[in-house]
């Protein structure tokens, strides 16, 4: 759909550098991108009630995982994230590509209705339940792409690279949909990856230490691309590595070249490793739903590491509610209140991770109003920055490249999202 120019007026002001600006206009040209005046015959938008903000980021997702909601809230083999993923690898090695659209879709358009305009989407399910590619090798891949477009979102795809149930484990035949067989095909297959569309973008993402050995890691850094890594998120990963390598997760990533990744969680650190990190991407509320620890993100900030968020598990899918958490649970650690203020003061530092971060992590120029970039923003009913990430006001409105993709609350795919979905989970069930 073309995108009109128009010019958007907030009567509760527009966030920019750090702060609701009362007055302050968005104008839009047709190109989708944020212009500093108006263009000649741009439609005028009032918003009453509403201040406009910088479209948020979710920079670490697994979009089929939204399956799992609800249904893993019980002690099944063990009470750990170890027999969580059990069963999440359960419902990853069944479900088909129209199944992985329909669930992802549903997720994505959940994301939009809580003010979400991009997403990085850890994507590791590439191939059929044995283990064969499809005739497509990027079948799935583009199965989640099209679910995310199909929402309106911009999508980073980070495609997954997965070698091993882990170090000296044997096979599990639950991860045959996840495994490629040598590091050249998967750097191929990777970075042969294109999509006709300019929101979806791919990059890199070896899954962690324990499922690829270290020539991939050093493989995967001679690349220079946009890198993910899940790291040091369970204590038992930092016992593997020790035991394979005899070093600590990030000090393996320094020792291969890898540092400039974003390290998701990385919640299990010791002494000096903030230093050596660049970029964090916390999942706070499926942290909490796994058991895994607290992000010290105190500590990481403090050394002037980049934090974003992500919704990871889609345990809940409120990247607001996860700059909260962000605070709240350190909160509960620290023993203390306002754990991460700073000059820029809480709310605006909160806001950052869960905006311009999250677009820096994943490469976009997005996060930020300013004149060039693409028009990504929502609304709030809210009045400063502080309300919009402790208060419980509802996004009203979302637009990606200038394109609304939710109006007055709503998204006109909601509906049909959740009907595919309710399909899938009674598919599932039988």
């Amino acid at each position: 759909m073309p995108v009109k120019a128009a010019v958007y007026e907030p009567e509760l002001g527009t966030y920019v550098d750090g702060a609701l600006r009362p007055g302050a206009r968005l104008c839009v040209g047709e190109d989708g991108r944020i212009v500093a005046a108006a263009p000649p015959g741009a439609e005028v938008v009032k918003l009453p009630g509403r201040a406009l903000f910088p479209g948020l980021v979710n920079a670490h997702s697994h979009a089929f995982q939204r399956v799992l909601r609800a249904r893993t809230e019980r002690v099944a083999n063990g009470d750990d994230f170890w027999a969580w993923r059990e069963l999440m690898y359960r419902a990853a090695s069944t479900l088909t590509p129209e199944e992985l659209h329909a669930v992802s879709r549903l997720a994505f358009v959940e994301m939009a209705l809580a003010g979400v305009t991009a997403v990085g989407e850890f994507h590791y399910v590439h191939h059929q339940p044995g283990g064969q590619p499809y005739a497509d090798v990027h079948e799935l891949s583009r199965a989640v792409v099209r679910a995310a477009r199909d929402a309106g979102l911009r999508i980073v795809l980070l495609r997954v690279g997965y070698a091993r149930a882990g170090f000296q484990a044997a096979p599990n035949p639950l991860q045959a949909r996840f495994i490629e067989p040598d590091v050249d095909t998967y750097l191929s297959r990777t970075l042969s990856l294109r999509f006709d569309d300019p929101l979806a973008t791919v990059g890199l993402a070896p899954h962690s230490v324990r499922a690829v050995p270290r020539e991939w890691l050093e493989a995967i850094a001679k690349v220079k691309g946009l890198t993910h890594i899940h790291v040091a998120e369970q204590p038992a990963e930092l016992v593997a590595c020790r035991a394979e390598h005899g070093l600590h997760p990030v000090e393996l990533l320094e020792e291969v070249g890898l540092l400039h990744a974003t390290a998701v969680h990385a919640i299990h650190l010791e002494p000096e490793h903030e230093k050596k990190l660049t970029s964090v991407c916390a999942c706070p509320s499926t942290e909490a739903n796994l058991g895994d620890g607290v992000v010290p993100a105190d500590v990481l900030m403090g050394a002037g590491v980049r934090l974003s968020l992500g919704s990871d598990s889609q345990a809940r899918i409120n990247l607001l509610d996860e700059a909260r958490l962000l605070e709240d649970n350190l909160r509960l650690v620290r023993r203390r209140r306002a754990v991460l203020d700073g000059p820029q003061g809480l709310g605006a530092r909160l806001f950052a991770c869960a905006s311009e971060n999250g677009a820096k992590a994943l490469g976009l120029p997005t996060g930020s109003l300013k004149a060039g970039a693409p028009a990504d923003f929502f609304t709030l009913g809210v009045d400063s920055v502080n309300a919009a990430i402790f208060g419980q006001e509802p996004v009203r409105d979302v637009a990606v490249q200038g394109q609304l993709i939710v109006r007055d609350g709503q998204h006109v795919l909601h509906e049909e999202a959740k009907r595919g979905f309710e399909a899938v989970v009674r598919s599932l069930a039988q």
